[in-house]
C-alpha cells in the first residue's frame, strides 16, 4: 500500500510546487518586465496620476458633451462581475421593441431599452437626418457588457453633437477622432475602432487648450 500512496504523495507536492508556486511567480516576474502595462490591467491614468479606468473595460458617459459608448446589458452597465449580453436572440420582441417600467411589478427585468427605443434616442440626440441610420453598434447591446470601443462610424456620427455642446469645429472633432482610430486587430480581424475613454480624455485636452 504505501509502494503506491507514497510517489502520489510526493508527486502531489512536486506538481504543487511547480504548478501552483514557481511556475507563477515566473510568468508574474516575465510579464512585469516584458509587457508592465497589460500585466497590471492597462491602466488609464489622467495628468494627476490618479487611476481612471482601463483600456479593456467600458464606462458610461452620459454628459452630452462626451463621447458615448457601446449599450451595456452587463448589470447597470459595465459591471464586471455581471459580464454578459442580453442572451436575447435576434427575433426577441423585448430585444427589437424594448419592456417599459411596469409600475404593478418588482421586477428588475420589466424595464429594457430596445433596438428601436435606442435608434430614436441616438437619432435625436446626435441631429441624424430621415435619412442616416444609426450604427450598428450604438443600437446593440455588446456581447461582453464591457466592451471599451465603438466603431469610428459611431464616433463621427457623435461629433456633430460633441462641436454643438463643446462649440468646436466640426473638423477639429473629426480630426481627433481619425487620430485616435485604432486599425483591425494584426490589420485582418474586426472593424477599426475607438477606445471611448481615451478620446474623451484626449477631447478634454482640446478643449481645455482651446480656453486658455
Amino acid at each position: 500500500m504505501l509502494k503506491q500512496i507514497l510517489p502520489a504523495i510526493r508527486a502531489t507536492i512536486v506538481l504543487a510546487v511547480l504548478i501552483g508556486l514557481i511556475f507563477p511567480v515566473v510568468i508574474t516576474v516575465i510579464t512585469q518586465f516584458v509587457f508592465p502595462k497589460q500585466a497590471n490591467g492597462s491602466l488609464i491614468r489622467n495628468k494627476e496620476g490618479q487611476v481612471i479606468g482601463s483600456e479593456l473595460i467600458g464606462q458610461k458617459f452620459t454628459k452630452s458633451k462626451y463621447f458615448q459608448p457601446r449599450p451595456s446589458a452587463a448589470g447597470s452597465g459595465y459591471v464586471g462581475e455581471f459580464s454578459a449580453g442580453t442572451n436575447l436572440g435576434p427575433t426577441s420582441s423585448k430585444l427589437i421593441n424594448g419592456k417599459l417600467d411596469d409600475p404593478t411589478t418588482k421586477d428588475i427585468d420589466e424595464s429594457f431599452v430596445g433596438i428601436k427605443q435606442l435608434a430614436q434616442i441616438y437619432a435625436n440626440e446626435n441631429l441624424l437626418s430621415k435619412s442616416e441610420k444609426p450604427p450598428v453598434d450604438a443600437v446593440t447591446y455588446s456581447g461582453s457588457g464591457l466592451d471599451p470601443h465603438i466603431s469610428e462610424t459611431n464616433a463621427l456620427f457623435q461629433a456633430r453633437r460633441i462641436g454643438k455642446v463643446r462649440n468646436l469645429p466640426l473638423k477639429t472633432i473629426t480630426t481627433l477622432i481619425r487620430t485616435h482610430t485604432e486599425d483591425r486587430q494584426f490589420g485582418i480581424f474586426g472593424e477599426p475602432r475607438v477606445n471611448v475613454l481615451k478620446l474623451n480624455l484626449a477631447l478634454e485636452e482640446l478643449s481645455n487648450e482651446r480656453k486658455n
